[in-house]
């Protein structure tokens, strides 16, 4: 006779076999029997009790975002299942496996509107590719094996609603999960059709670039030889950051707001695209509509999705890459190659002015620049949403190492401090560094208390601007509205964080930031390091004004001003110069910009003032990139 396990305990089983070594959860009356199956398994895997569902989900998220590994949450019935949707919509959005528990009253008290009793599968379907309830007990196993799977299947989130009562019962222990005949998906090699029409128009064109995507993050190797031997420079979408490190010359960042110039108007001036793995739904915004595509993508569903498509390539990318590179003959460089290079030292030139700025509030160029200096080679670095991704996106030089995780698609706030816990939990060898906004740290702060209770010496800095920047750049770029709903209060931080038991420093000067950096680095505690920061918004690569050639020179004027960017050009001037086309009109045109200009070699000490006079230069909702 089979020995006997209660529901619960074969749920866990079954999650141990799959690797799981983490769940992330609040304890509920519904989850009674989960819980004490975790409390008999503890030397398997590990509970972890977050300060709301939300977090665990996001962490859980995290979790599998860091290592493509399943990440594993629970919530009880009711409040705490309607708590987990946040973080589970997170990671589809972002395709990651996740497998949620999600509590239900006992079968018998179920139907009969009873306390906390709801219908919970419908709140799941939107969000789960897998959602099932269990019926019997004897099921659970089975259930979660399949769930797993599917979750693995389809990178996404499955849900299995689980009774009370039912993990309480006693089953047969004779299950023996899947996990052990689960292997990664084959993918299909590219047609060589496909391949000689791809390089027929890499070979006929005149402008051409790489745009990559996650789906390119295991061939870096070639990313680099594609770039070398046919001449195109490289850009990423913002998630895809760290495929390729940023010092690499030829990688001119990523496109789209968050962005760098230097990609942002390659984009704009591109003749053909080698589109890699990507699905960024802004990409129908950041191209040259005239431009030829080839896309290589596992998924025959986003061949076209964004955009015309001329050569398809159902195929993985590394396999892809590999055969152009073995078929194809070496290119010379070309202008358009050329003028990217240069435009990128321009660009780099342009921030290196001010990476050792000790102004005050703080700019972002000399802090990123102290955590460029101060992180190891193995950081991991969880970012929050808003203006930090802007400064993150153009200012960390990420190693090859390092690791980084947002919430990318799905984009919600409060992500980078439970994602840390889910990075220290993981990784508890290697410095993590929490990036917020003081907008985004406010919603889930409270994980400050989780991060204590178990220990995890994370790092967590707040750019604490007192508004919603991001947003705040919305209205005055994108609508011309006036700002409003968007400005905080100037919070204590530091206080709050040692209330909760870690360690808080507050940050005025970049000497008091390299400190806290350094005092972080040696603490046994998390610490929060509230960083008192410009309320200047970032660069925008949106509404870029700096050709007065075309565009109206008072704008130019303005935009110049706004950000001292005297010593910017736009990519056409480089375009032109290696095209041997004359540059009169508009050495011309910019020195009459210079003669109306004085450039304030600091930020002003009065913002409010500075606010009045920016509102006066706001150039009008049109991208002066988009006419490069």
């Amino acid at each position: 006779m089979p020995n006997k396990i209660s529901g619960a305990d074969a749920m866990l089983k079954v999650l141990h076999e799959w690797g799981v070594t983490h769940i992330y959860g609040h304890p509920g009356g519904s989850l009674d029997s989960t819980m004490n199956a975790l409390h008999n398994q503890q030397d398997k895997i590990k509970f972890i009790q977050v300060r709301h569902e939300e977090a665990g989900a996001l962490a859980a998220s995290a979790s599998a975002k860091l290592t493509g590994k399943i990440g594993v949450v629970l919530g009880s019935a009711g409040p705490g299942a309607i708590h987990l949707l946040n973080g589970l919509h997170d990671a589809k959005a972002d395709h990651v496996p996740i497998f949620a528990i999600i509590a239900q009253v006992p079968t018998t008290k179920m139907n009969i509107d009873f306390f906390q009793a709801y219908n919970e599968g419908p709140w799941f379907d939107n969000v789960a590719c897998w959602n099932r309830t269990a019926m019997t007990a004897e099921s659970i196993p089975k259930l979660v094996d399949e769930g797993i799977r599917q979750a693995y299947k389809h990178r996404g989130v499955a849900t299995l609603i689980l009774p009370k009562d039912l993990g309480w019962k006693m089953i047969p222990d004779t299950f023996v999960s899947n996990a052990a005949n689960h292997v990664e998906p084959i993918y299909p090699e590219p047609n060589p059709q496909s391949i000689t029409d791809a390089l027929e128009l890499i070979k006929a064109a005149k402008a051409p670039m790489v745009y990559f995507g996650i789906g390119a993050k295991h061939a870096a190797k070639e990313l680099k030889e594609i770039s070398a031997k046919f001449k195109l420079p490289l850009v990423s979408s913002v998630l895809a950051k760290g495929i390729i490190e940023d010092t690499y010359p030829t990688y001119m960042g990523s496109t789209g707001r968050v962005a760098p110039k230097t990609g942002v108007e390659l984009g704009f001036n591109t003749d053909l695209i080698l589109w890699i793995g990507n699905d960024v739904p802004f990409s129908i915004f950041l191209f040259n509509p005239k431009a030829k595509v080839i896309q290589i993508d596992i998924d025959s569903e986003k061949l076209g999705k964004r955009h015309q498509v001329t050569v398809p390539i159902l195929a993985d990318s590394k396999k892809t890459l590999q055969a152009l590179l073995k078929q194809g003959e070496e290119l010379p460089e070309t202008p358009f190659y050329k003028a990217a290079l240069a435009n990128k030292e321009n660009w780099l030139a342009w921030l290196n002015r001010f990476k050792h700025s000790e102004d005050i509030p703080l700019r972002p160029e000399p802090v990123f620049e102290v955590l460029n200096q101060e992180a190891s080679d193995q950081a991991i670095f969880t970012l929050d949403v808003g203006n930090v991704n802007i400064n993150f996106a153009r200012l960390m030089n990420l190693h090859d190492q390092q690791k980084w995780t947002t919430s990318g698609q799905f984009a919600t706030m409060g992500y980078g401090v439970p994602a840390a816990i889910a990075a220290k939990i993981l990784y508890p060898d290697r410095d993590v560094y929490s990036l917020n906004g003081d907008g985004g740290f406010a919603m889930l702060m409270e994980e400050i208390i989780t991060q204590v209770k178990y220990n995890l010496n994370i790092i967590n800095i707040i750019f604490n601007n007192k508004t919603l920047g991001y947003i705040e750049a919305e209205q005055i770029d994108d609508t011309q509205q006036p700002v409003f709903g968007v400005d905080l209060p100037d919070t204590d931080w530091a206080t709050i964080a040692k209330g909760m038991g870690a360690v808080g420093y507050t940050v005025y000067t970049l000497d008091d930031f390299k400190d806290a950096i350094a005092a972080g680095k040696e603490s046994s505690k998390p610490i929060v390091i509230d960083v008192k920061f410009t309320r200047e918004m970032p660069f925008t690569t949106e509404h870029m004004y700096l050709d007065p050639s075309y565009q109206d020179p008072q704008k130019v004027a303005s935009f110049i001003e706004k950000y001292q960017a005297t010593t910017l050009r736009p990519f056409s001037y480089f375009l032109k110069r290696e095209l041997g086309e004359s540059r009169d009109d508009f050495n011309s045109a910019m020195q009459n910009v210079f003669d109306v200009i004085t450039t304030p070699s600091t930020l002003p000490e009065n913002y409010d003032q500075k606010k009045k006079e920016q509102d006066q230069i706001i150039p009008d909702a049109v991208s002066g990139a988009s006419e490069y």
